[in-house]
């Protein structure tokens, strides 16, 4: 029975079968690749393998014959070369950048970074101090720290001279202590020779800066409640807000007329009220520099300003009439500009200055009748005639008045050159010194410290009194 099954040959090579066997679907024969370990050495060798390979996957791409290198900057360096296939590099996205450690970065600076020896000074290298001033709102006097934390005792009165400044070349027309407790010891004065100046009054009475906003006397100034910025009027017919520290010019409003009398708002200090040779007083915005509201009133001449509170002022002209005093003081609504009263003093004298109390609803005016009248600072504004200051001299200059910080003392400069304590409730007279020989037409009494006053004359020169 013939043999249903065909075997093989014993002799055949399997080999050769193989060999013309098809290959699998997911093989791919190639012949030939190697890979080659090279040495850069003289005495180099290389090995090659050949064989069977797997069929790349779908997600990779074939590159034939890529070599990796792997170098050493040695003598015996050596090289590396792989043949077959490689992921593709992926793209590094824009803006990302390799995380650096701290440790690495520091150093990398310090490499970067050549050390600069430091100079020693030599007695051949001047030294330059810093000019005065330059730390003007930085530094407390060592003479008002001690005072700052203690509560306000009762006032005491100056007896002696502490120092004598021959301040200005012309007269100076007002004193004003900064407003800033901290900052108490910076004296600010103005005068007719076009600057204004600030002193350390406490410290010896040196002159720490001089301010030149304008190009004609400075009929007035003061400090601004922050103590950084002063304000200033003068016969230009500008008003100019100036930085303390720097001494620049923050803003200057030309009035079109002489300025005799600035006064800041208490609410808002960049608005102020200005006043002159001129029927009117302009309110301006020293942000905007421009005029807010204008107070037009029959008069000549404006003599002096001051704020009451609840939005109100009063401003003293030049009009005297026959009979009354009629618009000699007016007070006035901010807001509207409207006259509020304008029979508040009915005596036939003017009044160059103007001070409203610190604690009471009150305002005093120096007369040129030689005594400084009481008005209530709520309406109608009615004056005290029970209690009138006198003693001193006017004469026709325009003599300042003031308050301690308290309230208890009111003092005044004199035409005589005295200077001249009154006790605010009962009117009586406490002290006067003999300050000056020529017209005193400021003093200021110290916020903080006991007994500090600060007077000038008519000559330019200014005294400091403990």
């Amino acid at each position: 029975m013939a043999s249903l099954v065909d075997y093989e040959d014993s002799n055949s090579d399997p080999d050769q079968d193989l060999q013309s066997a098809a290959p699998h679907p997911h093989l791919e024969l190639y012949k030939d690749q190697s890979l080659i370990m090279s040495s850069s050495s003289s005495s180099s060798s290389s090995v090659s393998v050949s064989g069977w390979r797997k069929r790349a996957q779908p997600h990779l791409e074939l590159y034939k014959d890529q070599s990796l290198i792997m170098s050493s900057s040695s003598s015996s360096s050596s090289s590396v070369s792989v043949s077959g296939w490689r992921k593709r590099a992926q793209p590094q996205p824009a803006g990302v950048r390799p995380y650096v450690p701290k440790r690495q970065r520091m150093s990398t600076a310090a490499a970067k970074t050549p050390e600069t020896p430091d100079t020693p000074h030599t007695p051949d290298t001047p030294h330059t101090p810093p000019p005065a001033g330059a730390r003007l709102l930085s530094e407390v006097s060592e003479r008002v720290r001690p005072f700052l934390a203690l509560k306000p005792g009762r006032v005491e009165l100056p007896r002696r001279v502490q120092c004598i400044l021959q301040a200005h070349q012309g007269p100076v027309n007002t004193l004003q202590w900064s407003p800033v407790d901290h900052l108490s010891h910076l004296l600010l004065s103005a005068s007719m020779d076009n600057t204004c100046k600030v002193w350390d009054g406490v410290g010896g009475g040196r002159s720490l800066r001089t301010y030149s906003a304008h190009r004609g006397a400075v009929r007035d100034a003061c400090w601004l409640p922050c103590g950084r910025r002063l304000l200033s009027g003068s016969f230009d017919g500008t008003a100019a807000l100036t930085d303390v520290e720097t001494g620049q010019t923050v803003a200057q409003m030309d009035n079109g007329f002489k300025v005799t009398c600035v006064a800041p708002r208490p609410s808002d200090p960049d608005v102020f009220l200005s006043g002159g040779f001129s029927s009117e007083v302009k309110a301006w915005d020293a942000r905007c520099r421009k005029v807010l509201r204008v107070y037009k009133a029959a008069v000549q001449q404006t003599l002096d300003v001051v704020f009451l509170s609840g939005g109100e002022f009063v401003s003293s002209t030049d009009a005297v009439s026959r009979d009354s005093a009629e618009r000699t003081l007016i007070a006035w609504d901010f807001q509207t500009t409207a006259k509020l009263s304008n029979q508040i003093f009915h005596e036939r004298y003017t009044c160059p200055s103007l001070c409203a109390h610190p604690l009471d609803a009150s305002f005093i005016a120096q007369t040129n009748g030689g005594y400084i009248a009481l008005f209530s600072a709520q309406r109608p504004y009615r004056m005290n005639k029970r209690r009138r200051y006198e003693g001193h001299k006017v004469e026709g200059f325009a003599v300042h008045c003031g308050f301690s910080a308290d309230g208890s003392v009111l003092v005044s400069g004199s035409a005589t050159g005295s200077v001249h304590f009154y006790d605010y409730q009962s009117s009586r007279p406490l002290l006067t010194l003999d300050a000056h020989e020529h017209a005193c037409v400021c003093a200021a009494l110290h916020p903080v410290l006991p007994a500090v006053t600060a007077t000038c004359d008519w000559t330019g020169q200014i005294k400091i009194w403990t």
